[in-house]
């Protein structure tokens, strides 16, 4: 299976070009800024969450820069957030095109899943500018060796975030309310990913509890990098590889098994 869907990237990759490249157009469409608005986007909502979280509420975690520890996390999870909220309805709101030509399915999820991608690799560059900007003292954070794990850390949440979307959007096309209720599930599983808070505020057993959840995996696994300029541990990077390729070959299986009966219920 795996095997037949790579045959079929390399097959249908120019397919998957323009479809990457008509949703980049439908979404700027007639907007001013355009593609900055990828720049911009994360940096407002960082400065709103920023101003919320730490002079509001207080919260901050110590010896570390708060904004670049907010960002880390926002960027990472609205990455996620975002690329399986749209690849839910691919399927369904391309059913005209599956109608008139023989495509492979699941290039519809893959397709929105790289162009969020592309978004997201856009938002790492304000990243990269509150890094180096922003803190001071033993707060400052600095560019260091183990940057170079981040490409497999981002490449275990695309491949997470994926699987995800193959089994949400294989389920939407049977139950439409999925569209209503995956709405309320990002919203719950965004409260418990320490995106604005940190983990070590929460009871022992909550910890050990949220540690399981993959998203915490990866978002913690880059900030071990770049808060702490050190290497997450063996372990934790094998976890997130297990759980991005686990995830993948499931959704992928599942897609696999009932795209066929797509056609009955569209």
């Amino acid at each position: 299976m795996i095997k037949n869907i790579i045959n079929n990237f390399k097959r249908y990759s120019f397919l998957i070009k323009q479809l990457v490249s008509r949703d980049f157009k439908v979404k700027y469409k007639r907007s001013v800024l355009g593609i900055l608005w990828s720049l911009l986007y994360p940096v407002l909502m960082m400065a709103v969450m920023a101003l919320v979280f730490s002079q509001m509420f207080k919260f901050k975690v110590e010896g570390v820069n708060y904004l670049v520890y907010l960002m880390t996390g926002l960027v990472m999870f609205n990455y996620f957030s975002e690329a399986t909220n749209i690849a839910m309805t691919s399927v369904v709101t391309n059913f005209s095109l599956m109608t008139k030509v023989y495509l492979p399915k699941y290039i519809f999820p893959l397709s929105k899943c790289l162009f969020t991608g592309i978004n997201f690799l856009l938002t790492l560059i304000p990243l990269l500018f509150i890094i180096l900007f922003t803190g001071s003292g033993e707060t400052k954070c600095v560019i260091n060796v183990y940057y170079l794990l981040l490409p497999y850390i981002f490449i275990c949440l695309f491949l997470f975030s994926l699987g995800i979307s193959f089994i949400i959007s294989t389920v939407s096309v049977f139950f439409r309310d999925m569209f209503y209720i995956y709405g309320i599930i990002t919203t719950i599983w965004n409260y418990f990913t320490p995106v604005f808070y940190d983990i070590s505020m929460l009871t022992p057993g909550l910890q050990s509890l949220f540690k399981f959840n993959p998203l915490f995996m990866f978002i913690d696994s880059a900030r071990q990098i770049i808060l702490h300029a050190t290497p997450p541990s063996v372990s934790m990077l094998i976890s997130c590889g297990v759980v991005s390729i686990v995830t993948v070959i499931i959704g992928a299986a599942i897609f696999k098994h009932k795209q066929d009966k797509f056609i009955y219920y569209i």
